[in-house]
């Protein structure tokens, strides 16, 4: 892997992570075709996840740091933050079962470009089911457990290559009546936990890593998080504007031209 290389697919991790159109499958797609790209392994590809999630952490830090002083605090909103608290939590719980049991089989995934490109359509019908059914106002005081154990279930079935995990959890529970910019707020802070938590997990892969590929890994993991602050705001300004049927067609139209290429 050269450094333009890691360059790009850090850029391409950070506007994919949060725009609903699937990180994974777009990282998966473009190392495909990156002409004499070696799969530098599964650490990289977290560490980019990592360098989104900087961009979720210093985007949100007040909302961030109102939620971890919750526990101790009981006055204003402190209520609410701590019930957010509690639904993370439970969210976290099915993302945590399905990936560590299913970790194995969806990482085979990622060099077969026809699930890949079938997933990318699954997303666009996500979305344009949850945009055309859109009609909640449901705001953060009022999200439920119920809530929050879909959007978990749907951020775990994101770990398939193709399948939007800011797209899936965004989506579900814009059907389940939630607002729009609390359905995307909830989906950025329960990501989080997940990442870091693979990212734990994958500490041990660092000893496999090359010294002189340690600084295309970090470049990478930077231009991750630049691109990602900025496709948060990005994110945030479509959904108020409902315009969340432009990445449906985009999914729809990605993923039938790679599905038509890999058959």
């Amino acid at each position: 892997m050269t450094l333009l290389q890691a360059l790009f697919l850090g850029t391409l991790q950070g506007l994919t992570e949060f725009l609903p159109v699937s990180s994974s499958g777009h990282l998966a797609i473009a190392q495909h075709f990156l002409p004499g790209f070696e799969q530098p392994g599964v650490l990289f590809d977290i560490m980019l996840h990592v360098g989104t999630m900087i961009a979720v952490i210093l985007y949100f830090w007040t909302d961030i740091r109102m939620l971890a002083q919750s526990p101790f605090r009981r006055s204003g909103d402190s209520g609410v933050h701590r019930k957010i608290l509690l639904l993370l939590v439970v969210g976290s719980i099915p993302t945590a079962i399905i990936g560590l049991t299913f970790k194995d089989f969806f990482q085979d995934l990622f060099d077969n470009l026809t699930v890949v490109s079938s997933m990318l359509l699954v997303t666009g019908t996500l979305l344009f089911i949850s945009e055309r059914f859109r009609r909640g106002t449901r705001k953060e005081s009022q999200l439920t457990i119920a809530d929050a154990l879909v959007a978990g279930t749907a951020q775990a079935m994101a770990i398939i290559p193709g399948i939007s995990r800011s797209g899936s959890t965004i989506a579900s529970l814009l059907i389940k009546g939630v607002d729009g910019e609390t359905a995307a707020r909830f989906s950025f802070l329960l990501a989080l936990p997940a990442v870091f938590g693979a990212a734990i997990l994958s500490l041990g892969d660092i000893r496999h890593v090359a010294t002189d590929q340690m600084p295309l890994y970090l470049a990478g993991t930077a231009a991750a998080f630049v691109a990602g602050y900025f496709s948060i705001r990005f994110l945030l300004a479509i959904i108020r504007r409902r315009r969340l049927y432009t990445f449906a067609i985009y999914c729809w139209l990605a993923g039938a031209f790679f599905l038509n290429y890999s058959l």
